[in-house]
């Protein structure tokens, strides 16, 4: 039945199935690897927006969704071109006007996808930006030596959102061993904050 149906076909549309099947698959195949962490093609992204949250990863998909000229924009316009293209065939009789619409069907999906791309990219910048202020007043302790009055950096582990994350920590006052606890008093910056030891905090 497929093998008869398959030789009724022309070249071009042997063609046109061809391409849109394969975009279909290479796009079921980066869509798995995207929401798994792994690389869809341009980038991946970790959706665990917790502890294993890589935001390098996160960016490149960003990047990648956002740049025209991608592998991924060039498997989105296929797909939306070929669907429609093999959809409205028996609908839109004029081969011109088929191939014009399903082009901008195409670039409509890839469009599409770039947006997405755009409100993702916001959604993660955003979510960082809350995280860093609820790690403010958190407590935990020192994982690798602070040196004192900020002369280098150490690390810390606070616990967030019933989660435990790590940090890179200054301190204003005395060095602070390792198993100190501390308290986040600012952050300073993407990944940095300062912290203060807990002992000075009692009046």
């Amino acid at each position: 039945m497929i093998s008869t149906w398959w030789v009724s076909l022309s070249l071009a549309m042997k063609i046109l199935w061809g391409v849109t099947l394969t975009a279909s698959l290479i796009f079921i195949i980066q869509s798995i690897l995207t929401f798994i962490g792994a690389d869809g093609g341009d980038g991946g992204i970790d959706t665990d927006f917790g502890e294993g949250f890589d935001s390098e990863a996160a960016d490149a998909a960003v990047e990648g969704g956002t740049n025209l000229y991608t592998f991924r924009n060039l498997v989105n316009f296929c797909l939306g071109f070929g669907w429609s293209a093999i959809l409205l065939q028996d609908k839109i009789h004029s081969t011109a006007l088929l191939i014009i619409v399903s082009a901008a069907i195409g670039v409509a999906l890839v469009t599409a996808v770039m947006y997405l791309f755009k409100w993702l990219s916001s959604m993660q910048q955003s979510g960082t930006i809350n995280l860093y202020k609820s790690a403010v007043g958190c407590s935990g302790t020192v994982y690798i030596p602070i040196p004192a009055e900020r002369q280098g950096e150490g690390k810390v582990q606070i616990s967030i959102n019933n989660a435990v994350r790590e940090y890179t920590a200054v301190t204003d006052g005395e060095a602070l061993k390792t198993g100190t606890p501390i308290r986040v008093a600012e952050v300073i910056s993407a990944g940095t904050v300062l912290v203060e030891p807990l002992e000075t905090l009692i009046v």
